[in-house]
């Protein structure tokens, strides 16, 4: 939805000063519906709210900065998810999946490298023992 300028941006405006809070609560502190947060649970890795005994969402104030620095980036800077995932600094786990995947490639090539490798750190652990 588009949304004026001025509405887009309001000043920010202090939550509750509590431990806990829940998703409604977020919702609206953030301005955003409840789904949409639940959304941003999917993409968003590094966004994992606790849940209580109940089984309802429980943020905390870093969830709640974390999730005021999506929304600025979303639909004040106009950044795509994955923008905001690099721009967050997070974007490094697809890079460490890429680098394990390339990792294992090179040891499936040389076999014969990876069992002498292997030998050798058993002998050196063995030698630590005695």
């Amino acid at each position: 939805m588009y949304k004026p300028a001025a509405e887009r941006a309001k000043p920010y405006t202090p939550y509750p000063d509590k431990l806990f809070y829940k998703i409604g609560e977020v919702s609206k502190i953030v301005g955003v519906e409840p789904y949409v947060l639940r959304y941003w649970e999917t993409e968003f890795a590094f966004l994992k709210p606790r849940k209580n005994k109940s089984g309802q969402r429980v943020y905390i104030k870093r969830d709640i900065e974390v999730l005021l620095d999506i929304k600025r980036l979303l639909y004040q800077e106009r950044y795509t998810i994955e923008g905001v995932r690099k721009r967050l600094g997070l974007g490094f786990v697809d890079n460490k999946t890429k680098a394990e995947k390339k990792l294992r490639k090179t040891e499936v090539r040389q076999p014969g490298q990876a069992l002498e490798h292997v030998k050798k750190r058993l002998r050196e652990i063995l030698s630590q023992l005695r």
